[in-house]
């Protein structure tokens, strides 16, 4: 935390009053500590861990491009007697996805009750298990209920290491080291957008044109399953449950190079356990009790939490995951193995952008990325809308190419602000002892999001064509509004000193150093806030 940006002067004269010569000297902010860089040698362990857990933010991806891949095919349709704009068929195997995420949701306390790593391991074995279910399924019900069992695994397992990459990030590079696990969801997508490819050009005619596909969404949870017990749990979690020590030994080898003596230690364990003051993790009876989360500034938080997870599927992204095919089909593209090469195509410009964006959120700050992202992927859907209306009155083929011009722009600009921070931002937001029983919100609404998005979307577009994206025009500039009024910028931040900005009269404005509104009783809570950081710190260090 910057002393430009931080909120108070933390003070700690009571401490110092007592120290001697020999103590060691008291670390009060993020800036007086020496940290190993993002990319150093020291830190190499623990990105090697992340990047394993990395590996399951691609199932997400590998669905929505798998699925907007072979929904189009002649194989799959005739195998599983569905219409390719059928709510009630295509809609129904595509929404279902999202109805068992919204149930998942509900079990998402089973992040605190087991761990962040044991969730994960357990996760990555339900998608490997629902993966075979839809590759090997003879009825469209078992495909359903296939895709039920592997969405519901899926969420549990995603859940779980967004909380996992955050938590266990250095704090100087939380941003680059968490934003890039979502940027994974791209991996998945173009390995699903290539093997579909591959699989209709050579098994054309056979229903390997699909079941292959649908198999490979075993690979990377698989590789999750036999590495997974590498990895070392999250030294909040431990902290929570008790665990003290051995949270001292995973920030001791993964954040300090193995340096019991290193101040990074000491300040980063002071503020975990300053956070859990007010109570810890170990009681499973009071888990699924959301109304913490709705109480005193606990009540912002949550909010933000579900405008991250409206906006980050509500936005027009879903509609280019999910159905590009028939949006090219709108603008004359109607070749499967063009539409799936555009689909690939995509899925790499959108993964390189959203790398682009988890380097330079750490740079930018959250707001002006999340406040860019809107309104310029409401400039590129305006420009589809345009480009699809004139290519329906005249056919021209400039009008195509300018129709997939601003696909990929939208694809490009929104993945760049938003796919970084759609899991993390929604962690930093939310306090230690709540965190996990925030994603149960966080997976609800997301949830209810796509499901609207991918229900109605294939009538929607059948029905009003390009007016479809003239709607999320509109609510992109909506979400800049809300944006620029209400969400507070993280950057620079840790985990805990987040605590500091929500006991703010306004969040959003003490986020970005403004303290003129706020009231003296506010200004006190503030304070009373970060001096109990500060004695925590002072304490572990004298």
């Amino acid at each position: 935390m910057s002393k430009k940006n931080s909120i108070v002067e933390l003070e700690v004269a009571n401490v110092d009053e007592n120290k001697t010569e020999s103590s060691p000297e008291v670390v009060t902010t993020l800036e007086d500590i020496e940290c190993f860089p993002v990319f150093s040698r020291p830190l190499i362990p623990l990105l090697g861990s992340c990047f394993l857990v990395y590996f399951v933010s691609t199932t997400t991806g590998f669905d929505g491009s798998l699925m907007s891949s072979i929904y189009t095919q002649d194989d799959y349709l005739a195998r599983f007697n569905l219409d390719i704009d059928s709510s009630t068929g295509t809609g129904l195997v595509f929404s279902i996805y999202n109805i068992a995420q919204v149930v998942a949701a509900f079990f998402c306390p089973l992040i605190d009750y087991l761990g962040r790593k044991k969730l994960i391991m357990v996760g990555c074995l339900g998608i490997v298990v629902g993966g075979v279910i839809t590759a090997v399924a003879q009825s469209v019900g078992t495909l359903i209920a296939g895709r039920f069992f592997l969405s519901f695994f899926t969420t549990l397992a995603n859940s779980a290491s967004s909380l996992y990459v955050t938590e266990i990030a250095p704090p100087n590079a939380r941003a680059r080291v968490a934003g890039c696990y979502n940027t994974l969801w791209y991996c998945g997508s173009i390995l699903a957008a290539f093997t579909a490819f591959g699989a209709n050009r050579y098994h054309a005619g056979s229903e390997l044109s699909f079941r292959l596909p649908l198999g490979m969404q075993c690979v990377f949870p698989g590789i999750v399953v036999i590495f997974g017990w590498l990895i070392p749990e999250s030294p909040r979690w431990l902290v929570g449950v008790g665990k003290v020590e051995e949270a001292k030994r995973v920030i001791t080898k993964y954040h300090c190079n193995g340096d019991e003596t290193h101040p990074l230690l000491n300040f980063e364990i002071a503020e975990i356990q300053a956070s859990f003051e007010m109570g810890n993790l170990e009681d499973p009876k009071k888990l699924l009790d959301l109304r913490p989360i709705f109480k005193n500034n606990n009540a912002y938080r949550s909010l933000l939490v579900i405008g991250m997870a409206w906006f980050g599927q509500f936005s027009g992204n879903n509609c280019n995951s999910y159905y590009l095919p028939t949006m090219l089909r709108k603008v004359g593209i109607k070749s499967i193995s063009k539409v799936v090469l555009m689909n690939a195509a995509y899925s790499i410009m959108s993964w390189v952008a959203s790398i682009a964006g988890a380097l330079t959120h750490e740079m930018a700050g959250r707001r002006k990325m999340f406040m860019f992202s809107t309104l310029a992927s409401a400039t590129a859907l305006a420009g589809l809308a345009v480009s699809t209306a004139r290519y329906m009155a005249t056919e021209a083929n400039a009008a195509s190419q300018s129709a997939l011009a601003f696909v990929f722009l939208f694809g490009i600009l929104f993945s760049f602000g938003f796919t970084p921070m759609q899991v993390v931002y929604p962690a930093e937001v939310s306090s230690n002892a709540l965190r996990s029983r925030s994603f149960v919100v966080l997976n609800i609404v997301s949830g209810a999001a796509q499901f609207i998005n991918q229900f109605v979307t294939p009538t929607a577009m059948k029905n009003i064509s390009y007016w479809f994206y003239v709607f999320y025009v509109f609510f992109d500039i909506f979400e800049f509004l809300v944006v620029y009024f209400f969400f507070v910028e993280t950057k620079g931040k840790t985990l805990e000193e987040m605590d500091e900005i929500f006991a703010a009269k306004n969040p959003r404005k003490a986020s970005v150093g403004n303290y003129e509104d706020e009231n003296e009783k506010s200004k006190q809570a503030i304070q009373a806030v970060a001096q109990r950081f500060a004695q925590n710190k002072a304490e572990q260090n004298v």
